[in-house]
């Protein structure tokens, strides 16, 4: 029988997030503290919408690019947050989640050849996603010194002639670190010298405890070179609804919603009412969450520092980057000693990229409580651990 499959989907490497919950779900008594899921439910005047929409027999297609009010919305949201006018007609698109308007965004973008940069540690569908569109992935390998922060000087030296696209991953998953003002004025300098167009995912804009997040395309001659990404799912716990959005140049909106047209026909309707409801009225459910995370990042952080775990303030997400190079084995032998012995699941760090060997990410979207049970358990780990490098 000829070969049904296509080489480079089967070269991709599947999650590296994934086998560790698969194990964990059957394991009793066991804490999972990897997926980036808030554990909060919908607020319920946004599910209350969804449900009036469904009553309202709000249940056919809308428009490829998605509800007219939403877009509109999307825009207020984005001149009220950053400062930056969009058309809704022309400059929005509404995907199935950010995730979806990543990929119809490389997609619309690359020809085979053209080289996307991609800094990692960060979201494991960039990658994969470039390779699908024929692009080459480029990865440029973030430090921990820097906090895990994109410097002009990393974008600078991996730029080539065939750079097209690199894309900003901040605020970050997995290590939380922002980019603040300064740091992406020196970056917008470096694309605009080099004519690179810049796929800024935001999707943890809200998520942000130093400031205001600021977007690369608020600042001057970036919008016109730059696609952001964003949705509902991590600032308004909305992650089953799944929903998310892209606004960029038309010229480029144009030929995702193309790609989109034939591959999705359009977002959930109901979700998209719902979405309407969020934006309008959501915000008060976010400054909420917000707070409540930030509690859970000072707790982690406080306990790092007890049991003497190495770990930079992360100022954005709900995600921890703990270092555990001190225990002379890889992540991927932490992660699975520590579930195994403490029935604890994180994801090591190499999950995200090479650049993350060394490293944990513990995500604290889940309740107080269970970040205690949990951080109880690593300390009596990293102390046995440690008993264990001094008997030798």
């Amino acid at each position: 029988m000829r070969n049904p499959l296509a080489d480079k989907v089967v070269e991709l490497k599947p999650s590296g997030i994934r086998k560790f919950f698969d194990i964990v779900s059957e394991m009793q008594d066991a804490i999972s503290l990897g997926v980036g899921e808030p554990d909060f439910d919908t607020p319920w005047h946004i599910r209350d919408e969804g449900i009036y929409s469904l009553e309202r027999g709000r249940t056919f297609y809308t428009s490829n690019s998605g509800l007219k009010e939403l877009r509109t919305e999307i825009c207020n949201y984005m001149k009220r947050k950053q400062g930056i006018q969009y058309d809704w007609a022309k400059e929005v698109i509404i995907t199935v989640g950010g995730s979806e308007a990543i990929d119809i965004g490389l997609r619309a973008m690359c020809n085979p050849g053209d080289e996307v940069l991609i800094p990692q540690p960060s979201y494991v569908s960039y990658e994969p996603c470039a390779i699908l569109a024929g692009a080459t992935p480029v990865i440029i390998d973030l430090k921990a010194e820097n906090e895990f922060r994109l410097t002009a000087e990393e974008l600078e030296n991996a730029i080539t002639d065939k750079t097209k696209v690199l894309i900003l991953p901040f605020p970050n998953n997995p290590t939380g670190a922002i980019m603040e003002r300064e740091d992406l004025e020196a970056i917008a300098e470096v694309v605009k010298k080099h004519d690179i167009i810049v796929m800024s995912d935001e999707i943890y804009s809200e998520l942000t405890y130093k400031g205001e997040h600021v977007s690369i395309a608020s600042l001057p001659d970036m919008q016109e070179r730059t696609i952001v990404i964003n949705g509902f799912s991590k600032a308004y716990a909305m992650t089953g609804w799944r929903l998310g959005y892209a606004c960029g140049p038309r010229i480029i909106i144009e030929q995702m919603t193309k790609i989109h047209q034939f591959a999705i026909m359009c977002a959930p309707t109901t979700s998209q009412y719902a979405a309407v409801e969020a934006l309008k009225n959501g915000d008060a459910d976010v400054a909420e969450m917000r707070t409540s995370y930030n509690q859970r990042r000072r707790f982690l952080l406080n306990a790092f520092k007890e049991m003497g775990l190495e770990c930079f303030e992360p100022f954005g997400a709900f995600y921890v980057f703990p270092c555990i190079k001190e225990f002379g084995m890889t992540s991927d032998e932490f992660a699975t000693r520590f579930l195994e012995e403490e029935k604890v699941a994180a994801v090591p760090g190499t999950a995200f990229g090479d650049s993350g060997e060394g490293f944990l990410r513990i995500s604290y979207a889940y309740s107080l409580d269970k970040l205690k049970l949990a951080m109880g358990r690593l300390e009596h780990f990293v102390n046995k651990l440690r008993a264990e490098q001094g008997a030798k």
